[in-house]
């Protein structure tokens, strides 16, 4: 692949981010040798990600509305450290076009996107415009932002219900209403622009035809912004709350090779008509007949993209790097292939059995799985105090195996040891999930949460025996609770919770 050397060159990057991501962007950049720069928030002193830094700088107040997403201050910190380049990793700044044009402004390397792909592929009317014109079929629907509500029905009758109103600059499960009926469609499009308009400043909604029981595949890209671009194959999404993903998959259960083989060249071909340059995601709603149709393109690192490096045997920071220093793609097409399976699941910091609402407190103790094909991605040690101003992700464990049964199996050995207490979690959630039929045999939708959980009847029942050693359990944490040894009264309600549910564990043979 042809590629000319375009990049500037710089020895220090500032990773404009925290949690896990930056933690995991900076061992990244110090195995090539680059210095680096780490920023937080006034909660974020004693943060994993400013310990494992360089240099630290501190920008501001725990609202990320007065840190983390002020570019003003990510540039001073640049400026007085002399950091030559910016990695925003994902969220905050990662997908905004005016920041990246102001780090490049600056004389700065913004490790990532031009603004322009940014801004094309962050507005989704301009997305599928844009698609459309490059050959890339979409969902069907409008290309305009649509505002009264008898064009929304007359627009839905000729592609035929349901439909999904969507926010065209949404993002994260926000701005969306499914509708079923005629009658249904003047409240749900208010509804749905006054949810977009306060979310994101936008309150553009456009009508596209609702896919039932459809899959979510999305393929990893990396372009090198002269029009060249590869793909890094695909990885399964469909196991989804509230439209946010919690555990994903390389290779995906339900494509055939010749579906992979279509579905990413079409991501190929998304990134090449924008020009792409760095990683970058291109997301595909899969129908039940098999038809796929493009959704949307993250335009950074994806939270999942270690599922890809472990069956591809890539390093794709090192990848980002390399393109913004002008080495062009470092990989060939040809020589990459997936090799045995890999699962991701996300650890957040929240209560299934409450709706999986946010969590806090002091990590009191973890116990880290280890074993072949195991990475943990971890943004928390013992001792830290998870802060309510931020997504709640504590980590991401990866786990690899031949192929998918092993890879299962191995995961239900490795959560069973991961243990960690403090906040409320959703380690639970992950080892019921896998003992799901429809799971097991890969026929999950992005309704697997919706349809298959129970808030209020996931965990095993206890016997007699089990219920009176989780009285005893119970009885010793308030009694070590009160004597001062268990964790501060804040967090009392967060530390019983995780108490029951590793009692649970343990006592159901899942140790």
């Amino acid at each position: 692949m042809a590629t000319r050397k375009t990049g500037r060159k710089f020895d220090k990057v500032l990773v404009a981010n925290r949690g896990e991501i930056a933690v995991r962007i900076i061992q990244g950049l110090r195995e090539m040798g680059l210095g680096t720069v780490a920023v937080y928030s006034e909660v974020d002193r004693t943060a994993l990600h400013v310990l494992m830094a360089d240099e630290a700088v501190f920008i501001g107040p725990s609202p990320a509305a007065e840190s983390y997403l002020v570019g003003d201050k990510i540039l001073a910190a640049a400026r007085e450290t002399g950091a030559g380049a910016i990695h925003p990793g994902y969220g905050f700044l990662s997908e905004n076009g005016p920041f990246s044009r102001q780090v490049e402004e600056a004389g700065l390397v913004f490790i990532g996107p031009t603004a322009e792909s940014m801004e094309v592929m962050g507005d989704k009317l301009a997305s599928r415009r844009k698609m459309r014109s490059s050959g890339v079929t979409v969902v069907p629907g409008t290309d305009e932002a649509v505002t009264d509500p008898e064009v929304a029905i007359g627009i839905a009758e000729g592609i035929g219900y349901p439909v999904l109103l969507k926010a065209s600059a949404g993002g994260g499960g926000k701005g969306m209403r499914i509708v079923r009926k005629s009658g249904d469609m003047a409240s749900a499009l208010r509804q749905t622009m006054g949810e977009a308009g306060s979310a994101f400043g936008n309150d553009a909604i456009f009508v596209e035809k609702y896919i039932e029981n459809p899959k979510h595949i999305e393929v990893q890209v990396l372009g090198d912004g002269q029009g060249n671009a590869i793909h890094l194959f695909e990885r399964e999404c469909s196991v989804q709350r509230r439209h946010q993903k919690v555990i994903e998959e390389s290779p995906s259960p339900s494509l055939t090779p010749e579906l992979r083989e279509k579905i990413c060249a079409a991501a190929v071909q998304t990134a090449a008509a924008i020009d792409y340059r760095g990683a970058g995601t291109v997301e595909f709603i899969l129908a039940p007949n098999g038809e796929f149709y493009f959704l949307e393109m993250n335009t950074r690192l994806q939270v999942e993209h270690p599922v890809t490096e472990m069956v591809t045997g890539t390093d794709l920071v090192h990848a980002m790097v390399k393109i913004a220093l002008g080495e062009g793609i470092c990989y060939r097409q040809e020589d990459l292939r997936q090799q045995g399976w890999a699962l991701e699941f996300r650890l957040y910091a929240e209560d299934p059995s409450r709706n999986f609402a946010p969590s806090i407190g002091r990590i009191e103790s973890m116990t880290i799985p280890q074993g072949p094909g195991v990475r943990l991605d971890l943004g928390v040690y013992e001792g830290f105090d998870v802060p309510i101003h931020y997504d709640p992700m504590l980590a991401k464990l990866i786990v690899w195996g031949e192929d998918r049964e092993q890879a299962i199996a191995r995961s239900r050995r490795v959560l069973g040891e991961f243990t960690l207490h403090g906040p409320v979690h959703n380690l639970p959630f992950h080892q019921w999930a896998l003992e799901q039929p429809a799971f097991i045999d890969g026929s999950y939708t992005t309704h697997f949460v919706e349809d298959e959980f129970d808030p209020a009847d996931w965990l095993p029942e206890l016997d007699a025996g089990q219920a009176e050693a989780l009285v005893a359990a119970t009885a010793l944490f308030e009694a070590l609770r009160r004597s001062g040894q268990a964790t501060e009264e804040k967090n009392v309600d967060c530390a019983a919770g995780n108490w029951r549910r590793n009692a649970l564990r343990s006592m159901t043979g899942n140790k």
